[in-house]
């Protein structure tokens, strides 16, 4: 299918003291931008399961030009690769008019009641390969 794309707001105060959104700040609009996927665009197609448990097992960003509030907004090219029984990775480019970073998140699908991880469904599995790049490259990794 390709990526997903999610818009998120810029906000005043995602700005630091020299005038661009502080790193924190950057991973948090990331986290926005990845809950349109997996909780909204997910629950829109009747999965509820990663809404009720989804943690970041490892954030790598890397910034390619300063972000400012100007922009007023941020496009997020959202992908997933390395799709597992029990874990996949998201990856991001963030467009403020030119790319300003790319990261990655390797997500872990997580049993709140049981306090572990747990595995994706075949639903969330099969929901998370639409948005591969490359379905044919990841299946002959695995």
């Amino acid at each position: 299918m390709g990526a997903f794309v999610a818009e998120v707001a810029l906000r005043w105060s995602d700005m630091d003291a020299f005038g661009h959104v502080n790193h924190a700040r950057t991973i948090t609009l990331l986290e926005e931008a990845r809950a349109e996927l997996l909780f909204t665009e997910a629950e829109r197609r009747g999965l509820l399961g990663m809404a009720e448990g989804m943690v970041v097992a490892r954030v790598v960003v890397d910034y390619h030009s300063p972000l400012v509030y100007k922009a007023k907004s941020l496009q997020v090219q959202m992908s997933v690769r390395d799709l597992k029984a029990a874990s996949f990775v998201v990856d991001y480019t963030a467009f403020a008019q030119e790319a300003v970073a790319t990261a990655e998140t390797l997500m872990v699908p997580y049993d709140l009641r049981a306090g572990r991880p747990r595995r994706l469904t075949a639903e969330e599995r099969d929901f998370l390969a639409e948005w591969q790049l490359d379905p044919a490259a990841e299946s002959s990794r695995a």
